[in-house]
């Protein structure tokens, strides 16, 4: 549950207007209202996504022997669901608010206390037409009387009128009634209004596999997967016999997840397609507590590398009652996003559920036999599984800040700037001719954009001053911005010294500028941009 005592509204909108001018994320389908739910990367926040994965999959599995990658299909078998408990228990408490229609999770309600108005029924007695159907009302507000109820009450009867053109003022309420209430969750915190019988409502979206239409048939129902853990966990032996590993050893993945969420909400934070960054960490019983501590400290340095500072990280303990069913020991890794700390990613000590129950229901063996103790045994598994949405998020948000350059006495003077890690920003470096109407300047540069662009992503800009296009690319985060002069066309500088074949670059953060030679640029960048 979020900290709503710190969080900060304005900021989160200001980031998700930025989002959308800049190309980091559109809405989907936004052209025809929107889906719920669902997000577009545009030109910005594809690359800014692209490179958080080179980089999580260049630390977790190109840099270490003892994690390989796969990449699963998302489509997943009805069988491998059932046997991990997804099938008939993947599901959340939902309720609907019988005023607005709307869909809460029961389980996130926040407890409230005040008057609750009861009412049986209404009546118009100019057309005869009546109504019978118990509706309550919960006022909070103690400077709220029944009046205020009896509205409510009147807007929610209303909709069972056969005649619209009947004003739901000329209603009379029957039955109405009145208890105190205290801590109950019953109740729509937005409106006040009753909330249906908390029912379960699954998660997983289902789809049909061929031509047939037989659900007994069970090649016939598929499902999009919920997780990415399970499409590794049903491959683990081919991994392990087709890569001869020993444990420990870990299988990662980057995939797509879905979850029908009841509530989306946090603008990316919370959607019903995902992306998740993924380890299944496979080793002997005895390792599996000392191993998530382990991970857990790994994970923390990798976010401190890509630009979330450990002082905004929480480290929250999932106590006993609180974890999954088959974890013994939970860490969940929290950050300070401006709408409340919330989760990013989760390092969880699953035992050995999953490869139990897919060997049991499979009726093929999974077991790992260790040559020099000649023991066998079902491995147990730490998951460290982030977030990728959660976590470009989280570096949108960190990123972001408003810098107040005005000086004494003058026009006030701001610039918005994305401080990125230069692992992660979407475009590593502008180039930036000083005139576009002078053809040997623009030549040169289009030079330096050849000379980089096979390496990384660049921006060529020659339209607008100089000024103007430096605060651009602070707008959308480019550590680096390079200018080609005249005195990189061999004009010497006011000091007589010259400067031929060299460009200043213009460092985002400190907006300091030093010279260097365009030999030595591609070196220079490729050192700072890892």
């Amino acid at each position: 549950m979020a900290d709503k005592e710190n969080t900060d509204p304005q900021k989160m909108e200001k980031i998700v207007s930025l989002c959308k001018s800049k190309g980091f994320i559109y809405q989907s389908g936004e052209l025809y209202g929107g889906l719920n739910g669902c997000w577009d990367y545009g030109p910005l926040g594809a690359e800014l996504k692209r490179n958080l994965k080179e980089y999580w999959w260049r630390k977790n599995v190109q840099e270490r022997d003892d994690i390989l990658g796969m990449d699963g299909s998302i489509l997943t078998h009805q069988a491998v669901l059932t046997a991990s408990g997804h099938v008939g228990g993947f599901s959340d408490p939902m309720c609907d608010c019988l005023l607005s229609k709307a869909r809460l999770r029961a389980d996130q309600i926040d407890p409230q206390s005040g008057t609750a108005y009861h009412y049986t029924g209404a009546s118009h007695e100019e057309s005869s037409w009546s109504v019978e159907r118990p509706f309550s009302v919960l006022l909070t507000d103690p400077n709220q009387d029944e009046n205020k109820a009896r509205k409510t009450a009147k807007e929610y009867y209303s909709q069972f009128l056969s005649d619209k053109q009947i004003s739901p003022k000329k209603l009379s309420l029957q039955g109405e009634t009145s208890s105190e209430e205290k801590d109950t969750t019953r109740y729509n915190p937005a409106n006040g209004s009753l909330l249906t019988e908390p029912r379960e409502f699954n998660l997983m979206f289902q789809t049909k596999m061929g031509a047939s239409s037989d659900d007994s048939d069970p090649n016939a129902v598929a499902y999009l997967r919920p997780e990415t853990a399970q499409t590794i966990f049903v491959q683990y032996k081919n991994v392990l016999d087709s890569s001869r590993v020993k444990l420990p050893f870990g299988i990662a993945q980057i995939g797509k997840a879905f979850r029908n969420e009841i509530n989306p909400r946090n603008f990316t934070f919370r959607s019903r397609e995902f992306e998740q960054m993924e380890i299944e960490y496979f080793c002997h019983p005895d390792d599996g507590l000392r191993l998530t501590d382990e991970w857990l400290e790994k994970r923390l340095c990798f976010y401190e590398e890509i630009g979330i500072p450990r002082e905004k990280l929480h480290i929250l303990d999932v106590p006993d009652g609180e974890r999954a069913f088959y974890s013994e020991k939970t860490y969940d890794i929290e950050y300070e996003f401006p709408f409340g700390i919330q989760e990013l990613e989760g390092v969880a000590y699953r035992t050995n559920y999953d490869l139990g129950v897919h060997q049991e229901h499979s009726k093929k063996t999974l077991e790992y036999f260790d040559e020099e103790t000649k023991e066998r045994f079902v491995p147990h598994v730490v998951e460290p599984s982030a977030g990728c949405d959660r976590t470009a998020l989280a570096l949108i948000c960190e990123a972001y800040d408003v810098e107040d350059l005005t000086k004494d006495g003058g026009k006030k003077d701001e610039r918005t700037v994305m401080r990125f890690k230069p692992c992660i920003a979407p475009i590593k470096a502008a180039i930036l001719p000083l005139l576009k109407n002078k053809p040997e300047l623009v030549e040169k540069a289009k030079e330096v954009k050849n000379l980089l662009q096979p390496f990384m992503n660049v921006f060529y800009d020659e339209a607008a001053a100089i000024g103007r296009r430096y605060r651009r690319q602070d707008e959308i985060g480019t550590p680096f911005c390079i200018a080609i002069d005249f005195q990189t066309l061999g004009e010497a500088d006011e000091d007589g010294y010259d400067l031929t074949d060299t460009v200043t670059i213009r460092h985002r953060d400190s907006m300091e500028q030093e010279r260097i030679a365009i030999k030595d640029l591609l070196p220079w960048l490729l050192e700072r941009i890892r």
